[in-house]
């Protein structure tokens, strides 16, 4: 959806409009959620902010003006101001500190009964990163990736590096550097 129309959904949400409501949910509701998230970092926390934001929505729809610029860069707005009231009334900021009960030996008894496992949706996306850095590596040249390795897996020094590869020490700095650039670009695809 472009922010041309997601500015004429607030407009129609600023007059009452159920539909138009919906369906700006359903095009912002991702971007939204990633914004908590990234501020908030609680998933069931998250979720309470989102209702919470959307009800902002509804409510103050009226107060956007598409002059001062786009709808989605409002809704942001809406989230990250929200998302910051919340962290500023967690308790830890007023000087509440929350207390862990604690065993004779002095350990926290839910540690004992802790998952510690990675779960399933955490396990496949580790497992998608991991195939999307090896499919990037797979783009460098063979000497180059292996130079990355051996700098950032094994802890080699560039000079090391430079003698393994038969290469000057200068050139060496230039494969990491060039190397990087490139995952980084991939990474970034």
């Amino acid at each position: 959806m472009t922010v041309d129309q997601i500015s004429l959904l607030l407009q129609r949400v600023a007059g009452g409009d159920r539909s138009a409501f919906e369906a700006l949910y359903a095009a912002t509701a991702a971007k939204l959620s990633g914004v908590l998230t990234r501020i908030l970092g609680n998933r069931a926390e998250v979720d309470d902010a989102m209702q919470e934001v959307f009800i902002r929505v509804w409510q103050r729809s009226a107060q956007y003006r598409p002059e001062r610029g786009a709808g989605m860069s409002w809704l942001i707005a809406v989230a990250r101001n929200h998302a910051l009231d919340r962290l500023r009334a967690r308790p830890e900021r007023a000087g509440f500190r929350q207390e862990v009960a604690r065993d004779e030996d002095g350990q926290d008894p839910l540690d004992r009964i802790a998952d510690t496992a990675v779960g399933a949706e955490a396990g496949l996306i580790a497992q998608g990163e991991a195939r999307r850095v090896v499919d990037c590596f797979d783009e460098l040249e063979n000497d180059r990736a292996l130079a990355i390795k051996g700098a950032y897996l094994q802890g080699l020094s560039y000079v090391d590096l430079a003698e393994r590869h038969g290469v000057p020490l200068n050139t060496m700095r230039t494969w990491l550097r060039r190397g990087l650039l490139r995952l980084r670009e991939c990474l970034d695809r």
